[in-house]
């Protein structure tokens, strides 16, 4: 599970949910463009939630391992639309991440 860091706020949701939100935030910014996305999370009393994000060139979201024993939140048509948008959005899609200076950031080595 992965907590997510953004505008002030933490959400709980899946590995997997998370990192295709993180990958989409990167494409629209890459892009200078913004989408409103849904992914589902878990209330601080377990129970399943849907939060729409505002992702774009200007946000900043953090993603960090989250300390729970929560059964990890799972939803395969939610990663299949954001990776779809993603990859809607690259032209390449099997070439690495840039920066806005062209250059690849030093962290993809460890891809």
């Amino acid at each position: 599970m992965k907590i997510i860091v953004y505008a002030g706020d933490e959400l709980l949701t899946g590995d997997e949910i998370a990192e295709a939100l993180l990958e989409y935030g990167q494409a629209l910014a890459q892009n200078g463009t913004a989408s409103k996305v849904e992914i589902p999370t878990l209330e601080a009393d377990g129970s399943r939630s849907t939060t729409t994000v505002l992702v774009g060139p200007a946000s900043q979201i953090i993603a960090k391992r989250a300390d729970t024993d929560a059964e990890e939140l799972q939803d395969p048509s939610v990663v299949a639309e954001l990776k779809a948008r993603t990859r809607a959005l690259r032209p390449n899609p099997s070439a690495p991440p840039m920066l806005s200076n062209g250059d690849v950031p030093d962290w993809v080595e460890d891809l």
